[in-house]
């Protein structure tokens, strides 16, 4: 029996990727991410820069871009509405949360 290993990667916003190697891991073109990015789905770190780079942290909106682009079958416009309400979602959560947290137990 042999072992097999994996390389896990914990990815935060020190993490960079180029555009090629965020097409590469996501599933989605560059000419896809272009047009994710034009539509501010998802922002480069230099926005001005020749060469685009990503935080970490975009991969996984990357990655719901992709499976929103093929289980619904979406075009890059519709990925971009998805993505910008589902963060929007996640805000309002978190929002919840610490208002939540401020409110002392007894009183809920």
């Amino acid at each position: 029996m042999e072992a097999e290993f994996t390389e896990t990667l914990w990815l935060d916003e020190r993490h960079e990727f180029s555009l090629a190697e965020l097409a590469e891991l996501s599933g989605l073109s560059e000419a896809e991410l272009r047009e994710l990015v034009d539509y501010g789905a998802v922002v480069p770190r230099n926005p001005q820069a020749l060469q685009w780079t990503f935080s970490g942290t975009c991969l996984d909106a990357i990655r719901t871009a992709c499976r929103l682009r093929d289980s619904f079958d979406l075009d890059v416009h519709g990925v971009a509405v998805v993505i910008a309400l589902l963060d929007r979602i996640h805000d309002l959560e978190a929002q919840l949360r610490h208002s939540r947290a401020q409110v002392p137990r007894g009183t809920r």
